[in-house]
């Protein structure tokens, strides 16, 4: 049997090398769709977090699309390496929609990346729950959790079940072919 182990970052290279859940779409040609659209990008600049928060600010944006946008902004500020900021972000929006799943598996996702996988297992958890519109990408956290804390044998089914629900995601596929099944 494979020890899976994950160095620091490899959650943030395999795990997150799709994009994070996003909550919501917006109008074209708005600042939240710049934010939205920034929030699909692993190459963020700054320039594009000052566009979310210009939406935040001066864009007349319905509760939904405001949550969205929060959680939107805390991704791309995680993109950007502002753990803080964005637990900030995915806390307010928590703090106005407690059943937010895309603030939940974000903040779960940024958990893994700061090596903290028992933090994570229960947002990730509350995200599944919530019926999170990347069920896939929850169940891949999850199993990279569970492996992260040794559960072996619960990280194989998170896996197996993340690569059954996204057959064209390579990862979970990839990850799998690292354990030996006896």
């Amino acid at each position: 049997m494979k020890a899976l182990t994950f160095c620091t970052g490899t959650i943030l290279v395999a795990g997150l090398s799709i994009a994070p859940a996003q909550a919501s779409t917006f109008s074209v040609g708005s600042r939240a769709a710049t934010c939205y659209a920034a929030s699909q990008s692993y190459s963020v600049r700054s320039g594009e977090l000052d566009n979310c928060t210009a939406a935040l600010d001066q864009e007349p944006l319905s509760f939904e699309d405001r949550v969205a946008t929060l959680v939107n902004r805390g991704i791309v500020r995680m993109n950007l390496g502002d753990n803080a900021g964005a637990d900030r972000d995915f806390d307010t929006a928590l703090s106005m929609d407690r059943n937010e799943a895309e603030a939940y598996l974000n903040k779960g996702l940024l958990r893994l990346r700061q090596d903290k996988p028992s933090e994570a297992m229960p947002l990730i958890q509350r995200a599944i729950e919530a019926h999170t519109i990347r069920p896939a990408l929850a169940l891949y956290a999850r199993g990279v959790a569970h492996e992260m804390m040794g559960d072996l044998k619960a990280a194989f089914t998170d896996l197996s079940q993340a690569r059954d629900m996204a057959p064209g995601w390579k990862l979970p596929a990839e990850q799998l072919a690292r354990y030996r099944v006896h």
